[in-house]
This record gives structure tokens, C-alpha cells and sequence, in this order.
């Protein structure tokens, strides 16, 4: 999918690479996992996305794609509806891994995933040695680097989603299903961008 290369090298050693993803939850838009090789020079202060402030985070994002070697793959709305959400995470995880591959020029030595399952086995194409972490995202820094990515790749691409759909209020809920957002599904319907395999939205699109 899409992907950058460090403007420090990552070196020689062992190539760990740290993967998570942003965006289970919403009723709209896709499903995002970030792939961080940190590098030798990363930056200070990587932690759970969820836990930083959203400048924080921001910045910290901005020093992720600068220092490190990171992919980010995408599952759409089509992929969660006919994988089911799941199903579509693994296969984001596999591209973001996929892509970050590509720019190393090089496979990795072990994956480090986010929760407790790793696409092997569950995605086809997952072709690398992978160890899944409950809380990885606040314990491995190179996990924490990819929630990062993640998050913000997928609020950026909410934000201008929220241009084309204004009523959602995806620049501030993100897709999720907040009271606004529930609101304006009932009365405006599903868009093209809204998970009809998610029971509100397919309620909503009855209506």
C-alpha cells in the first residue's frame, strides 16, 4: 500500500517490526494498520496512541515517517463488509507489513502484533514470523510507533472524508458511533463509507 524509508539506516542487526491498527470500532470508513521499523534514531516518548494528547501524537507521527522505515495498509469499507471486520484488520496488518517490506527492501526477522492474534493463518499472503502482544501498543515501542501511524493515517483520512459527507461529523467522531453520528445515519442514511454489515448502519439503510 503505502510505505516510507528512514532518512537515518535502521542498520544491520535483527529487523523487528511492530504493527497495529486503527479503526475497528466505527460505523463508517476503513480499517488502518500502521508497519514501524524503529530504526536507530527513533523518536522519545512513543506510547499507546490512545494514551497522547492529539498534538502529541501529531508530532510524534510527523517523527515516525521522518526517522523510521513504516507501512500503512488499508482494509475499505468492501473488504470489512465481505471479511467482516476481523477479517479485513488481518488483511490490512498483511498489506501495512507487505508494503513496509517493499521500502526495507528486505523481510523481517519477527512481527510484533498488537492484541492477542496475528494474521497468520488468518489473512492469505502472512508469510512472516509473528508474536501477538496484549498491550503491545504500550510495551514494545515499535508497536506503539505503528498505533501511531495508524491512528493518524486513518483520522486524516476521516477528516477529509467529512468534506464529501458533512453531516456525519467524521472530522470529530472519526466514523464512530456517537450520538451525532446515530442521529444523522437515521435521518440521511448510509453512505458509501458506511459498513453495512455493522447492525446500525444496515438498520439505518431499512429505514
Amino acid at each position: 500500500m503505502l510505505s516510507g524509508t528512514p532518512q537515518t539506516p535502521f542498520g544491520s542487526g535483527k529487523i523487528v517490526i511492530g504493527v497495529d491498527e486503527a479503526g475497528r470500532g466505527p460505523l463508517a470508513g476503513p480499517v488502518v494498520a500502521g508497519a514501524v521499523v524503529l530504526g536507530e534514531q527513533y523518536p522519545a516518548g512513543l506510547d499507546d496512541s490512545k494514551k497522547l494528547t492529539a498534538k502529541r501524537r501529531a508530532l510524534l507521527d510527523k517523527e515516525i515517517r521522518f526517522r523510521c522505515t513504516w507501512g500503512v495498509g488499508i482494509g475499505d469499507v468492501d473488504d470489512i463488509d465481505r471479511l467482516n471486520i476481523l477479517g479485513a484488520t488481518m488483511l490490512a496488518m498483511t498489506r501495512a507489513v507487505g508494503a513496509l517490506c517493499d521500502a526495507m527492501g528486505r523481510q523481517p526477522d519477527q512481527v510484533l502484533v498488537d492484541g492477542n492474534m496475528t494474521p497468520s493463518g488468518r489473512s492469505d499472503g502472512w508469510r512472516w514470523d509473528a508474536r501477538a502482544i496484549v498491550g503491545g501498543d504500550g510495551i514494545e515501542p515499535c508497536i506503539s510507533a505503528a498505533s501511531i501511524v495508524a491512528k493518524e493515517w486513518r483520522d486524516r483520512l476521516m477528516i477529509a472524508a467529512a468534506l464529501d459527507h458533512p453531516q456525519y461529523g467524521w472530522d470529530r467522531n472519526k466514523g464512530y458511533g456517537t450520538r451525532e453520528h446515530t442521529e444523522a445515519l437515521r435521518l440521511h442514511g448510509p453512505t458509501p463509507l458506511h459498513r453495512r454489515s455493522f447492525a446500525p448502519v444496515a438498520q439505518a439503510a431499512l429505514l
